[in-house]
């Protein structure tokens, strides 16, 4: 296995944001997703839309967009981004007594947007959380991974099936 240097420390250890001024600016794309696994009842309110707390997904998608917009306040040494597009996009498992959330980000920059549709993820599961918390405290968030990433010096990245054996 061949030995990758991590970008994020100087010759002497120390945590340094990398410097990304003399990167050329691409077309960079990140997708993310993550389920979180609840009881029946949870799920039905989410699938019906009669949580008692409001539309759930539709508060869920906000959380997520305005997360990824702020993901370099939340992760220390993260470069701020202009996002082109960001989405969150919801699927419900049924047989899983699941929602899948998907979140797409896009830029035209010198650093990729990994984090961002991470971070866009991760909040909106966490809002379906807070929002059906009261029905189930035993929800499971999981399975949170880029699936897919293009753009920048690392090239084009898609998740193996099934991820890490």
């Amino acid at each position: 296995m061949s030995e990758t240097k991590l970008s994020h420390f100087d010759a002497s250890g120390s945590a340094v944001m990398v410097d990304v001024s003399e990167k050329p600016a691409t077309a960079r794309q990140a997708v993310a997703r993550g389920i979180i696994t609840m009881n029946a009842a949870a799920f039905a309110a989410v699938r019906d839309g009669t949580a008692q707390k409001g539309d759930v997904l539709g508060v869920a998608r906000i959380a997520g967009i305005m997360a990824a917009k702020r993901t370099s306040e939340l992760i220390p040494l993260c470069h701020p981004l202009p996002l082109s597009k960001l989405t969150v996009d919801f699927h419900l498992l049924p047989e899983q007594q699941a929602v899948e959330a998907v979140c797409t980000a896009r830029t035209i920059g010198v650093t990729g947007v990994e984090m961002e549709a991470l971070t866009g993820v991760s909040a909106a599961l966490l809002t379906i959380y807070d929002m059906c918390k009261a029905v189930d405290k035993g929800m499971e968030l999981g399975e949170i991974h880029l699936v897919e990433k293009t753009g920048g010096k690392s090239g084009h990245y898609v998740r193996a099936e099934g991820g890490y054996v």
